[in-house]
């Protein structure tokens, strides 16, 4: 008997990766009421930074873990990782980019896969 854990595995995805980018957003909402602290690496200004930042580390992420959505809350966080590991951290090494990259491949692997059964969306079917 052959058992299938992929919706198992695609709710840990969603949790862990999730759960752990949360904790990168959570502070950064404290900068709202001072938004100039916030870096610019789009050259949109540090306000509109801040709020596009705090879409793709607050907002998606707890979308994906509650599996609402699940494609679409995807890709403002995979954006985000792109700016943090391809414009933010652009002359570090590799090793600081590392984190920046693994959630990056997490959420384009939520994207393609999307949140499997034990999800919001996953009722729906």
């Amino acid at each position: 008997m052959k058992k299938n854990f992929t919706d198992l595995a695609l709710l840990l995805l969603r949790v862990g990766f999730g759960g752990f980018m949360l904790t990168h957003g959570i502070p950064k909402i404290g900068m709202l009421s001072d938004p100039s602290q916030f870096g610019d690496p789009l050259g949109i200004g540090t306000t509109a930074s801040l709020i596009l930042c705090l879409i793709g580390e607050v907002v998606a992420p707890i979308l994906l873990i509650i599996g609402f959505k699940t494609k679409w809350a995807a890709i403002p966080a995979a954006i985000t990782m792109l700016v943090a590991a391809f414009i933010v951290h652009a002359k570090d090494d590799l090793g600081t980019k590392e984190h920046a990259l693994l959630y990056l491949i997490a959420f384009v692997v939520m994207f393609l896969a999307g949140a499997g059964k034990y999800s919001i969306d996953g009722m729906k079917k």
